[in-house]
């Protein structure tokens, strides 16, 4: 999972193993998190403050007071921003300390003034980590709330062999992704979204296609992980990013789409349709460009997979299907037709009568039918808004499955 937009705090005192804390941070840095180093004076033994602020893009903070300049490192606010505080590699002094609530450099002023979730990736030789003192902070860092990464086994500094080595970066990574998505509400669930629209080939240079822009599929997406799914995004055509951590799986025709659609529909605990899927295709593609020549010119069109109701009786009663409806009349009767004949649990209707919704717009205007008959208007939002208002009824609705 993408850790975009997440802050995280990384403590590091002083054992040999912070040398590790370089491939940590790049992790942290592709998975989009921003993070803030702090060092005890100890640990600027082990690894130089300027190799971690090259890779963290951001200053390392030792003292309290940055020498240069004399600014103060306001340790209450550091902590008050941060999503997760780690402390890694925690050693024996550092855990005690933490533990016993001494305060004796900013490190352990950061981990004082912590609001938010706090972790501990201990390393230190086998007898040290065994020691019963030791084993006894463990237990009253845990009964504080916080979690201890658990250290690995393998051949230690001193040469012995044995429980102590700080846990891989790769290991960490995973720890802290759990730790900031565990109390999400679809924290293990899997959402599967399709957006945009798709194009259907008329001959290598034209193709029938619609107005979609994929803005509303990639918002919801977006917001589905957010959420804490693990979100496949089915895309049509479009100039549109997906968030980092979203599996985009890229088609053209609706063909595509209802293939791609069909082999992750099973193992997806959330499916919104939101692409403009075509309801007709050409019977023949040609080869080559058609060339202008007579007056009239006629393409024999066929239906193509009706991929919503194809979906629809393939539903699980521990799933949840949404679809979208986009109409010009009658829109409610169409709606509600199609949330029966699909076997959706709730369908999204936007209506091209309602000025700034629809295709291309940054906004929309949504009415959402649900299956219990309750029909529920929204005003005018941005479609990111939009997205928080359908993935509510989402966490709702597995709530209740």
């Amino acid at each position: 999972m993408s850790l975009q937009g997440k802050y995280i705090v990384i403590g590091i005192s002083g054992s040999i193993a912070a040398y590790k804390i370089a491939s940590l941070i790049r992790l942290l840095r592709k998975e989009q998190a921003s993070v803030q180093i702090i060092m005890t004076e100890e640990a600027t033994q082990f690894i130089t403050p300027l190799t971690l602020s090259t890779l963290s893009n951001n200053p390392v903070f030792v003292d309290y007071y940055q020498e240069k300049t004399g600014e103060w490192n306001n340790h209450v606010l550091i902590a008050e921003q941060a999503d997760l505080i780690l402390i890694a590699p925690a050693t024996a002094n550092t855990l005690a300390k933490c533990a016993l609530g001494l305060c004796d450099n900013l490190l352990l002023a950061v981990y004082l003034s912590a609001k938010g979730p706090v972790s501990f990736a201990p390393a230190m030789d086998l007898d040290m980590w065994k020691h019963p003192a030791v084993q006894h902070n463990i237990q009253l860092l845990t009964s504080f709330g916080h979690t201890i990464i658990p250290p690995g086994n393998g051949e230690l500094a001193s040469g012995l062999v044995g429980e102590g080595r700080l846990a891989e970066p790769e290991e960490i990574l995973a720890f802290i992704q759990q730790q900031l998505i565990a109390n999400k509400p679809l924290a293990g669930k899997k959402a599967l979204v399709s957006a945009g629209p798709t194009y259907e080939a008329i001959d290598p240079v034209r193709f029938i296609g619609n107005h979609s822009s994929g803005k509303m599929g990639y918002a919801i997406a977006k917001q589905l992980q957010e959420l804490g799914a693990a979100v496949t995004l089915v895309s049509g055509p479009t100039a549109l990013t997906a968030a980092p951590g979203i599996q985009r799986i890229d088609v053209q025709s609706a063909e595509e789409m209802f293939q791609a659609c069909q082999s992750h529909f099973s193992a997806a605990d959330i499916t919104v349709m939101s692409a403009a899927v075509a309801d007709y295709t050409p019977v023949e593609v040609a080869d080559q460009k058609i060339k202008k020549k007579a007056e009239d010119f006629s393409i024999t069109l066929k239906k193509t997979t009706d991929i919503l109701a194809n979906l629809g009786q393939q539903k699980q009663p521990n799933q949840t299907l949404v679809g979208f409806a986009l109409e010009t009349n009658n829109e409610l009767e169409h709606a509600k037709d199609k949330l029966t004949r699909k076997n959706l649990d709730f369908i999204v209707l936007n209506s091209m009568q309602d000025p700034g919704a629809g295709f291309a717009h940054n906004t929309n205007k949504i009415t959402v039918v649900r299956k219990t008959g309750k029909i529920t208007t929204y005003d005018l939002k941005s479609k990111e808004e939009v997205a928080k208002d359908i993935c509510a009824l989402i966490v709702q609705e597995q709530a209740r499955k």
